[in-house]
């Protein structure tokens, strides 16, 4: 395995790319969200018999999922998710508008009902989960946030904590998306990972009626070759199991 941090893996030897930011104590998190503290409650170089932590965060930290409980009352929450949406192929797009994704740069790509789209934005540029909350990160429009669900997306995903924006669009995003029943990726790592076809495995923690929640994802890159082949991805396969 590949790292270029600490607690981070970057690439596996089979070609996983980690797109997940690392959890710690005093990350950054929504302003209005609570602050993340990770601590040591037994420890065993203090006596104990085992390390035990625990962890205080809002639903919304780091890399997580939104369900559309978030924004629209009687929604589906995350234990209701179902594999398909974020176990299959993804497609990475990169968005070079400096302010937020827009229908105009999104409609080259043909965009086709049930994708799952990531994107990868100028905040790909930044170690921004290390850094302090900012306000004018690259969201998704909420004029966007329309014409996905217009072409009806399966799954969106973003480089920051939030496909809303902080200034504009934050609730009017949301809502366009989750309403629609498009379940959202947020906070990704996507600095090692270039636009592109690839294998999604992303699994949210099962909370009951969950409006969000921490995520891992991993990634694999679909070559030309495989493209053409008729057999099952490694992610196709275990949703194929996931059904039996």
């Amino acid at each position: 395995m590949l790292a270029d941090e600490p607690g981070k893996i970057a690439k596996t030897k089979a070609g996983w790319i980690d797109a997940s930011v690392p959890l710690r104590t005093g990350m950054v998190h929504w302003p209005d969200n609570p602050p993340v503290r990770i601590e040591r409650m037994l420890d065993i170089e203090h006596g104990d018999a085992a390390n035990v932590s625990t962890l205080s965060m809002g639903s919304h930290t780091g890399t997580h999922m939104d369900a559309p409980l978030h924004f629209v009352r009687g929604g589906k929450g995350l234990d209701e998710m179902p594999f398909e949406a974020t176990i299959g192929r993804a497609r990475v797009i990169e968005i070079h508008d400096p302010e937020s994704v827009k229908p105009d740069e999104l409609r080259p790509h043909r965009i086709r009902g049930g994708e799952r789209i990531l994107f990868k934005t100028r905040n790909s540029t930044r170690r921004w989960y290390e850094e302090a909350f900012i306000e004018d990160f690259v969201y998704v429009s909420q004029e966007a946030a329309r014409y996905l669900a217009a072409q009806e997306a399966l799954t969106i995903g973003i480089d920051y904590l939030s496909v809303g924006g902080f200034l504009r669009d934050g609730a009017e995003t949301h809502q366009a998306l989750l309403e629609a029943s498009i379940w959202v990726i947020e906070g990704l790592d996507l600095s090692q990972v270039e636009p592109g076809e690839y294998e999604l495995i992303c699994l949210p923690l099962k909370v009951e009626r969950g409006d969000g929640a921490p995520a891992r994802a991993i990634l694999r890159a679909i070559s030309k070759f495989e493209e053409g082949r008729i057999p099952l991805t490694i992610a196709d396969r275990i949703l194929k199991a996931s059904r039996r």
